[in-house]
């Protein structure tokens, strides 16, 4: 068997991860442990700008071929709990913008910091409420759009935030939408109202002063594969993803005089994803389609050299984004399955790569698992895709197995490094990760077919995975577990309590357990949404006997399994109730279980430490129940 991999290196702090160029070029932000925490830290790029080699960076002297000075790298934030996840450049090149909460609740606030002064401000200082960054432009560098649902908790307003006073005014009160999108102007211009049916009318407005008007009426069959994207730049179209009059998402273009469409870009097979903008015209520039990995499509013929360049840096699949104003530099992140994130500075000028560090340059050390695409057919009929990643150095024979459920259940797992699979191959078991029907990305159609399907026939894809890796030799039928977080947390329990018999073992991480005090209990900005439950998931006002049925709690008298159940007490979308409930049935029952509840945590766990002592619960019950191998 390989050697080990410590869980501090799979599940500790990256060394560093997601750097963002200033507006000017002259500057990279990071995220990186100080004493600890994830903060920014910032520093000049360096005066030498080495060349890449083609393939990959020589790994004699990363830090040789770097293209920053990272003697001058200085921490610009102070956070000391929870860490920074998420920031921003403000465009005047001098400000950080980024979002934290308290103990996980999502309670979002914006802080910014002054580097010239390193002066540090709390600019949404408001209690119970959560805030949403909207807008920022490069046109006006000290302006910032932010949604606030400051007056009423269901509804975020939109509001002007000027970063050289600190002043905040209310600009929009919101009439009952639930998104917002900025034009070239700053001035939010189109927003998306939800409808009774589950789906929703995307709203425009001509000039700021005038009144909304329907663009275009979107069902509940289209509504989780369509939205808008972007504004045309002198403000007479809209880019948008849409897959209304087709079975994917496509770009378009919507004439916002006459309401037209003019598809720019499509996969038959699959929606594209995600849109890279010029930032001087707002033209797309290149689509994102998440197939078994990421294809990109090139919209603008300019940059087709620049994207060969770009592909001959390393062998992963390249994401391009965080660039200057001037679209001169790109930073581009390389996901590969079987080894850290690589991120590189491109130099479109002389077409030059530039290595900048890995996520976590300690995996390098260590023999990691190949993620492999494959795919079967359901029962009934459909094509599931997923992802199997054996564990190196095992013959594919008979293998301790985890059924690993993604989330959401909106979403879907994607081909690149995934610290939950190269754990569990690592561990020596077959890691199992499924794409089952309601998952995103394969059209309307495979996500609409998960429609009340919440331990029904989502449930069944799960089965039939667990079937196809039995039957073809490769998993032990008797030394299967199944795990996952939130939806996939809810998985696990549904295969504890309906499919026993199944699965030696399960891990529940902040799941459900009771559809019907999980929709009766939404945060209340989720409430305008809340028909795409009702649609998606139950009523609980009119199938309440329904969502029962499909709750483990229901059937906690069946479980004969051992289960790991871990919950922050923050949660604010899967309540510490949904926890609590459960364990007490459990204990009731006379079940075996384990229940790790976090204080300080909310859906998830953000905070080092806190993962740390989860990962080493859940590898001592694996390796007890399964079999596999465990980090003294």
């Amino acid at each position: 068997m390989v050697e080990l991999i410590p869980r501090t290196v799979l599940f500790g702090n990256p060394e560093r991860l997601g750097p963002r160029l200033s507006p000017d070029g002259k500057q990279l932000a990071w995220l990186a442990p100080a004493e600890g925490v994830l903060n920014v830290w910032v520093a000049p790029a360096a005066d030498e700008q080495t060349v890449a080699p083609v393939g990959g960076v020589a790994e004699a002297s990363h830090e040789a071929t770097s293209a920053v000075d990272w003697a001058a790298a200085r921490v610009v934030t102070d956070d000391h709990d929870r860490g920074v996840r998420t920031f921003t450049w403000a465009h005047d090149g001098r400000h950080i913008l980024y979002l934290q909460d308290r103990g996980g609740d999502e309670n979002w606030r914006l802080y910014d910091v002054d580097l010239p002064t390193m002066a540090r401000r709390d600019l949404t200082p408001f209690d119970n409420v959560q805030v949403q960054l909207i807008a920022v432009d490069k046109r006006f560098p000290t302006d910032v759009l932010v949604g606030i649902n400051l007056d009423n908790p269901e509804l975020h307003d939109v509001y002007h935030l000027d970063l050289v006073s600190g002043q905040v005014r209310k600009t929009v009160t919101n009439p009952g939408f639930v998104g917002w999108l900025a034009d070239a102007e700053m001035e939010v211009r189109a927003a998306v109202a939800p409808q009774p049916d589950g789906g929703f009318v995307l709203m425009v407005r001509d000039e700021p002063a005038q009144d909304w008007r329907p663009l275009m009426t979107v069902s509940d069959e289209d509504a989780l594969t369509t939205g808008p994207v972007s504004f045309s730049v002198e403000g007479s179209s809209l880019l948008a993803l849409s897959s209304v009059g087709s079975e994917t998402a496509h770009l378009v273009r919507i004439n916002l005089a006459d309401g037209t469409t003019e598809e720019l870009a499509a996969d038959p097979a699959a929606d594209i994803t995600d849109i890279r903008l010029d930032p001087d015209t707002w033209e797309p520039q290149m689509a994102t389609v998440l197939k078994d990995r990421a294809e990109l499509i090139v919209l603008d013929p300019a940059l087709t050299e620049d994207l060969e360049v770009v592909r001959s840096l390393h062998p992963g699949d390249p994401s391009i984004g965080g660039g200057d104003d001037r679209d001169a530099s790109w930073l581009v992140a390389f996901n590969q399955d079987a080894g850290p994130i690589s991120y590189f500075a491109y130099e479109r000028g002389s077409r030059r790569g530039r290595f900048l560090f890995d996520h976590q340059p300690a995996l390098s050390r260590y023999t990691l698992a190949s993620m492999e695409p494959f795919s079967f057919q359901s029962r009934d009929g459909l094509t599931i895709h997923g992802y199997l990643t054996f564990p190196p150095g095992l013959e594919r024979t008979e293998l301790p197995t985890v059924l690993f459920v993604h989330g959401g259940p909106w979403a879907r797992d994607a081909w690149g490094y995934d610290p939950n699979a190269q754990w569990l191959a690592n561990r020596g078991y077959l890691c199992l990760q499924v794409n089952f029907r309601g998952s995103t990305g394969y059209g309307k159609s495979f996500v609409n077919a998960g429609n009340k399907e919440w331990g029904g026939r989502m449930h069944d894809d799960l089965v039939d995975a667990r079937s196809f890796v039995v039957d073809q030799g490769w998993a032990d039928a008797l030394r299967i577990g199944i795990c996952g977080g939130s939806y996939g947390g809810y998985a696990a329990l549904v295969g504890a309590s309906f499919t026993p018999d199944l699965f030696r073992c399960a891990v529940d991480i902040v799941g459900p357990s009771n559809l019907i005090t999980l929709i009766e209990s939404i945060p209340p900005y989720w409430a305008p949404e809340i028909e795409i439950f009702h649609r998606r998931v139950g009523n609980p006002e009119t199938e309440k006997d329904f969502l029962w049925s499909r709750s483990p709690l229901s059937r906690v008298r069946d479980i004969r399994i051992p289960l790991l159940i871990a919950q922050g007490a923050n949660d604010p979308r899967v309540k510490q109730a949904e926890a609590e409930q459960i364990v007490a049935a459990l204990r009731e029952a006379g079940v075996e279980h384990e229940y790790l509840l976090f204080p300080d945590e909310g859906h998830g766990f953000a905070k080092p430490e806190n993962r740390l002592r989860f990962y080493a619960a859940a590898e001592a019950f694996l390796a007890r129940h399964l079999g596999g191998r465990i980090e003294q």
